[in-house]
């Protein structure tokens, strides 16, 4: 049951993730560069590393009954 509730929690972060830094990429690139480009590296790079980190601070934090 703890290893289901990790994954859950990583799948959620790394989604939500996922979908703000397509956005904000996809934006930076429109705006600041007139070109509709998606960097789709950075995107999951930033996924895979908030969705590790953040679930691993939080399973670190001591719980309250």
């Amino acid at each position: 049951m703890y290893i289901r509730k990790l994954v859950v929690e990583f799948a959620l972060v790394f989604v939500v993730t996922l979908v703000i830094v397509t956005v904000v990429t996809f934006f930076w690139n429109l705006i600041g560069h007139g070109i509709k480009i998606i960097d789709w590296e950075t995107s999951f790079r930033f996924a895979i590393i908030f969705g590790i980190l953040l679930t691993w601070a939080n399973h670190r934090k001591p719980r309250e009954n």
